[in-house]
């Protein structure tokens, strides 16, 4: 499969600061935790899963922290750092059950910066299994069409759209949008078996070239 966008630059990403890196083990990976409360529901829910809640704000990650001390959960892991750089230096090929990118910024004034709008994408596929999938969830009908178009005629990739039920609470802005009776929406996105990238044999960086 030939991918018509320009290719990230993967070797480029220096470590987050205190990176460790992680065992090559089936993972799922949720992107922009926040202060977990999907992360906390859905370790608890999936005993069996391990997950890696991703959270770049210090306040929301330490939030994330206490709460899952007040909450154990032997198989969640909270990981203070900007998604890109973690993702490149600590996640194997083919190596994540689940993404999760729940309500993530617009970047309404930088719609570049949209996930599937970004070379970065293609990365991010390539550490999934083949059947795996990404959950991406909005409450912007606009991002969700936009979505739709790349998942379509960029990335070709098989999706299922769905309207999420009123009743969802899985984080703190899901809950805020539902009770505004807005419409939130999620793409459940699947990587075929045969599905391949320009990534597909790059293992991860492991911690060279940490940041100063």
């Amino acid at each position: 499969m030939i991918i018509s966008i320009r290719q990230f630059q993967a070797q480029r990403m220096q470590a987050p600061r205190d990176f460790s890196s992680i065992e090559n083990i089936p993972i799922c990976v949720e992107i922009g935790a926040g202060k977990g409360k999907h992360a906390l529901l859905f370790s608890g829910e999936h005993p069996e899963q391990t997950l890696f809640a991703i959270e770049r704000t210090k306040e929301k990650f330490l939030a994330m922290q206490k709460q899952k001390g007040l909450e154990p959960r032997d198989n969640l892991y909270p990981v203070h750092a900007d998604a890109l750089p973690w993702i490149v230096h600590a996640l194997y090929p083919q190596q994540v059950q689940h993404f999760f990118i729940l309500y993530p910024n617009p970047e309404p004034h930088n719609p570049a910066q949209r996930w599937l709008n970004m070379p970065f994408f293609e990365f991010l596929l390539s550490r999934l299994k083949p059947q795996g999938t990404i959950t991406l969830a909005s409450n912007i009908p606009d991002y969700i069409d936009e979505a739709e178009q790349q998942l379509l005629h960029l990335w070709h990739l098989p999706y299922v759209k769905q309207r999420i039920a009123s009743d969802s609470a899985r984080t703190h802005f899901e809950i805020k949008y539902l009770e505004r009776a807005e419409l939130c929406q999620q793409l459940i996105i699947t990587k075929p078996e045969s599905y391949q990238t320009r990534f597909d044999e790059f293992l991860p960086l492991q911690g060279q070239g940490h940041a100063e």
